[in-house]
């Protein structure tokens, strides 16, 4: 199937409001687009302590799209198209939010990643690692060596192309976010809503109609994906990292595609086993 075959597996859709509202400075929406028949938990404690950290797990590689620790840091990850399949010689990519996740800061994580991570060591992804001071985006597709880009405050879509240029998908996204957000004078907690509203839509981008050539199947241009019987948004999470480091970040997640699923509030599980 063409839907399969243009996509890898892990999150292809991630969103961040970045120092947009004074009570929340990092906000993240993100989609989990996979085989519907790979084994997954949607939401989990992916580490007890040290930090402790929430996410979901691929429980056939072990891993994870996005990795949430207690102090603020959020760390995820999209994969660069690969027609010819993932190259199974090649480390779990699920390891490097886990991993950046760990940090006390997203700094942190950038700056351990560009001295330990081996872009080559991978099949190539994007990720994105930020927390209440700072955003950063790297390119585990560029090569060597690896370089964290700072992102300004802003809306920041990435999908399953890189940050810029900006992708029809990611425009039509960040576009569909600008109109939905609430005033910044509201509170956080008015936000997941609408950004419920982006992640569960299945609009398809009028430029990709126009634009689409078979390389890409027109399902995938949607924020909630349906590839069939196969492949599709398996789950959904919100993210809303607060101003008082003293407080977890809000987590809120789906167990299954957000068209249909509900939405769910991970709370209890910074403080009980997964």
């Amino acid at each position: 199937m063409r839907v399969l075959a243009w996509y890898g597996p892990f999150m292809c859709l991630l969103i961040a409001l970045f120092r947009q509202r004074a009570d929340a400075p990092l906000v993240v929406a993100a989609n989990r687009d996979e085989q519907l028949a790979r084994p997954a938990m949607a939401m989990t404690v992916l580490r007890e302590a040290g930090p402790r950290l929430l996410g979901g797990r691929d429980l056939l590689a072990g891993g994870t799209w996005m990795a949430v620790g207690e102090h603020g840091v959020v760390a995820a990850l999209t994969n660069v198209p690969a027609p010819g399949g993932r190259d199974a010689s090649k480390r779990s990519r699920g390891e490097l939010p886990l991993a950046l996740a760990l940090h006390a800061t997203a700094a942190e994580a950038a700056a351990a990643a560009e001295r330990d991570i081996d872009p080559a060591e991978y099949n190539p992804c994007w990720l994105l690692v930020g927390d209440r001071a700072s955003l950063f985006y790297l390119d585990l597709g560029a090569g060597r060596p690896l370089r964290a880009q700072a992102l300004p405050p802003g809306v920041h879509v990435l999908e399953n192309q890189p940050l810029a240029p900006v992708s029809i998908k990611a425009a039509f996204v960040a576009d569909a976010v600008s109109s939905a957000l609430p005033p910044t004078t509201a509170p956080a907690s008015t936000l997941i809503a609408p950004l419920h509203g982006v992640l569960r839509s299945h609009d398809v981008p009028p430029r990709a109609l126009a634009s689409v050539t078979g390389a890409r199947p027109l399902p995938t241009f949607a924020a909630c994906v349906h590839g069939g019987t196969v492949y599709g948004t398996r789950s959904a999470a919100i993210v809303l990292v607060p101003s008082a480091a003293a407080h977890p970040p809000a987590v809120f997640f789906t167990d299954g595609p957000p068209c249909t699923a509900p939405l769910r509030d991970a709370a209890p599980l910074w403080t009980s086993s997964g």
